[in-house]
Order: structure tokens, then C-alpha cells, then sequence
């Protein structure tokens, strides 16, 4: 009777190792999916889809050792740091497997949510309808119209899963809501309306959706991985500033940034110096672009504006409002310098960082725009909505002369450059997508068409 209890409990007990064996195989299995569809949406890689097929045909152990370290080798390439950077593994076992899979997983706080996305998108391009919706026109709060049922099929399949009674074909207060919500998350003007860009957004499809995610996490993380602990990064696309100290988010600001023509750099440099109440040269095509025609209309600009006025010897000319608003239409051989004070153009703060663009972060006169959800508007300078904060900041950590720092507050029209005892890493990026709060997808609009295929796809639509 002994021996066949005895019996009994090693049969339990093999049972229960061959089950969590079992289980422990198909998380690695899982997560090792995971991995690869990233890769996979971010590179398009024929490799990577060839393990996709594998990791969907019930692989066996000895097929997955191959698929972990193309991944390691594809995140080491890219700099991207892993949860365990050892390489030498023993044979893979069901014992071993997960482990080697988890410590192929890339150390980053939203490397989880971005796989769950992804793996929501590549799940949601498969199984719903992605034809564009057209509705020939605007719609809005109040109206009635057969493509509304799938709008809020549309909002639904993409999260903004507020949306109720599905085959409701009026537009009514709770469908606007929920647009509300998926323009914010665009970075949409927020009226409630879909119009042109709204419905752009739309009609881009979950399959597009998870590439630009995909390929922005590589590069975001790639990027990130070099950064330091303390810098300024300007992401373009989303017209956002963070200054960073210490690895802790310090100061969030709005920003404004060049034009699709007249586009903001990217680059990384280092900001040196920073001017208070700056002068501003006027670089020479836009001189030729903005200002003339502003000085044919009224030759009372350049006097009224306290611009200063040099030919190319370097000497001051002074000429009638008459004389300059004619001279506007010619060749016009002249440099205009703007004087310090409450008129110019720069603002009150300028910083300098070394770059062959001639582009910089200054101050506006125009603090409206900032309220605009598009703000492509400056010659390629940045402009900062929190800049006396980040002044201030500068002065408490990097200004070497604090005391003329503080006596100066109060003087708007004298000139004055503050150097830095270190420099601060600055750097202009290019993300359109990421997770941000609530792990909600947030998305903005390729301003500079630098994502080409995809913006054509749209396009197209």
C-alpha cells in the first residue's frame, strides 16, 4: 500500500514538472513572439518574419536558441541595453528557455507597453475591416450619416473604446467626446470635428500604425541609450521640450519649430553660452523672404521695428522711410541688426549652441501661437513657450557670472552674454508616436514627410 502511494505522488510530481515545463515553454515561446513582431514591424526584415512563421507552428526547443540570438544581436546592435547582457548559455532546456528569453528583453520602462501595442495592432490589422472611411464632407455634432456606424467602429478597433451603440448612425454628444480624445491623441486641434486630418488619421491602418510605432521605439531607445543624465531634447514632430537632470524630467515646455520649407534641423550639440535681451541679425533670406516685402508696404518698418541698417563695409546707413521703401524692390545690399528691448523679435533670451544651420532657442513676441495644436511656424529656430524658466534654471546650475545675472533682471535693452562653467547636450529629434500616460498610443503628424512611404500611402488616400 506504501509503495503505490508512493507511487502515486511521483506520478503527481512528474506530472506537475511536465506541465510547468510545459508552461514555461510556451511564456518563452510568447515572449520570444513579441520580440520578434517588433523587430519584424520596425525593420520588415525577411529574416524576422521567417521566425514569426516558426513561433507560430508550435516550435520545438531546439528552434528557438537560433531566433534569441538573432533578437540579442539585433537589440546589441542598435545599443539598446538588455535585461541580462550575459551571452553564453547552456544547451536550451525547458528549464533555461524563459530565462534566456526574458534576458533578451530590452531594459526599458515602456518596452512592455509598446509589445502589448504592437501585438494589439498586428492583432486588430488582421481581424477588422481597415477601408478608408469617406464620408464626402465634415462631420460633426448633430449630424446624421450612413459612415458614422463606422466611425465608431473605426474609434473602437483603435482604442477609444468609449464609443456605444455602434450602429447609431447620428452624431451625437458621446461620439464627440470620443473624437475629442482620439484628436488629443494625434495632437489634433480638439474640436470634435472630423475634417481632412482627422479622418487622414483615421484611415491610417493598424498594420501602419505598428510600423511607426515600431520604428520609433528602436530609434527612440537606440537614441536614448547614449543620452547622459543630464540634456535638453526638442522632439520635433510633437513640438515638446524636455530639459533632463539627474535622469528626472525638470521642465516641460511647448515649443515652436521651422516650417515644412524652412524645416528645424536635427542635430546634437551642446548649448554654450546664453544671451539676455539679444539683438537679432536677420539672416539673409529671410530678409529677402519675410522682411522686404514688409518694408515695400511701409517703409516706416525698419525705424518703427529699431532695426539698424549696414552696408557690406560694416558701416551704419541712415536713410527716409521713403528712400527705404524704395530700396526694398532692388538688390538691396544692406544687413538689418534689431535692437535689444521689448520689440525684438528674439524676445528677452537667446541660447547658443554650435550648429552649421545658424538655428538656436530664443524667446517670442507671439506667445499665442503656442495655443495653436500646429505650431511648423519659425525659419527654423526653436521657439520656447517656458523659456524664462529654463533661463532661470540655467542661471541656478550653469551660469558662471550669477551675481550680474541677478543685477541685471530689471534692464531690457542692454546686451549681455552669460557663459557656462559646463555645457548643456542638446538635442533636436524626430519621433511622430510613443506610449504616453494611461499606455495610451499617442501619434503626431510627419511634418516633414520624413516617414516618405507611409506619408504617400496616406496621401493616397
Amino acid at each position: 500500500m506504501v509503495s503505490l502511494v508512493r507511487a502515486l505522488c511521483i506520478l503527481v510530481l512528474l506530472s506537475s514538472l511536465t506541465l510547468q515545463a510545459g508552461d514555461n515553454l510556451n511564456l518563452a515561446i510568447s515572449s520570444l513572439r513579441h520580440q520578434v513582431n517588433i523587430i519584424h514591424f520596425a525593420t520588415h526584415d525577411e529574416l524576422f518574419a521567417s521566425h514569426l512563421d516558426t513561433l507560430d507552428n508550435e516550435p520545438a526547443i531546439g528552434q528557438l536558441q537560433p531566433i534569441i540570438n538573432d533578437v540579442r544581436m539585433f537589440w546589441q546592435s542598435q545599443q539598446i541595453p538588455l535585461r541580462d547582457r550575459s551571452t553564453n548559455f547552456d544547451e536550451p532546456s525547458t528549464d533555461t528557455i524563459l530565462s534566456q528569453v526574458l534576458g533578451s528583453e530590452p531594459a526599458l520602462e515602456d518596452y512592455l507597453a509598446v509589445s502589448n501595442r504592437i501585438r494589439y495592432l498586428s492583432f486588430a490589422s488582421a481581424q477588422y475591416d481597415w477601408q478608408a472611411i469617406s464620408p464626402g464632407g465634415w462631420l460633426k455634432l448633430g449630424d446624421a450619416h450612413r459612415s458614422i456606424p463606422k466611425l465608431r467602429t473605426r474609434l473602437a478597433h483603435l482604442s477609444d473604446n468609449s464609443v456605444q451603440d455602434l450602429n447609431n448612425v447620428v452624431f451625437d454628444d458621446a461620439l464627440e467626446q470620443t473624437v475629442l480624445n482620439f484628436q488629443r491623441r494625434h495632437g489634433l486641434e480638439p474640436d470634435g470635428v472630423v475634417g481632412p486630418a482627422t479622418l487622414r488619421w483615421l484611415n491610417t491602418t493598424a498594420y501602419q500604425r505598428a510600423t511607426i510605432i515600431a520604428e520609433d521605439f528602436v530609434n527612440r531607445s537606440r537614441y536614448l541609450a547614449s543620452v547622459g543624465q543630464r540634456y535638453l531634447l526638442i522632439n520635433i514632430p510633437a513640438y515638446e521640450m524636455v530639459l533632463v537632470d539627474s535622469d528626472q524630467v525638470v521642465l516641460n515646455s511647448r515649443v515652436i519649430v521651422g516650417k515644412p520649407y524652412r524645416k528645424t534641423p536635427l542635430l546634437q550639440s551642446q548649448i554654450s553660452n546664453m544671451v539676455l535681451n539679444p539683438t537679432w541679425r536677420v539672416p539673409r533670406k529671410l530678409l529677402k523672404r519675410d522682411l522686404l516685402p514688409k518694408v515695400g508696404a511701409d517703409g516706416s518698418y525698419i525705424s518703427e521695428g529699431k532695426f539698424q541698417v549696414y552696408n557690406r563695409a560694416g558701416d551704419l546707413v541712415v536713410k527716409s522711410d521713403q528712400e527705404w521703401q524704395d530700396l526694398a524692390f532692388g538688390d538691396f545690399p544692406y544687413r538689418l541688426v534689431q535692437q535689444a528691448g521689448e520689440s525684438n523679435t528674439l524676445g528677452r533670451y537667446k541660447f547658443f549652441f554650435e550648429n552649421s544651420y545658424n538655428v538656436y532657442l530664443h524667446d517670442t513676441l507671439d506667445t499665442e501661437l503656442f495655443e495653436r495644436s500646429d505650431r511648423a511656424l519659425s525659419s527654423g529656430c526653436i521657439r520656447v513657450e517656458k523659456i524664462e524658466q529654463l533661463a532661470n534654471w540655467m542661471a541656478a546650475n550653469l551660469v558662471k557670472d550669477k551675481q550680474t545675472w541677478v543685477e541685471m533682471q530689471d534692464d531690457r535693452n542692454t546686451t549681455q552674454w552669460f557663459s557656462l562653467h559646463q555645457t548643456l547636450p542638446v538635442h533636436l529629434v524626430y519621433w511622430t508616436s510613443w506610449v504616453g500616460k494611461q499606455n495610451k498610443l499617442q501619434f503626431r503628424t510627419d511634418i516633414y514627410k520624413r516617414h516618405q512611404k507611409l506619408s504617400l500611402e496616406l496621401a493616397s488616400q
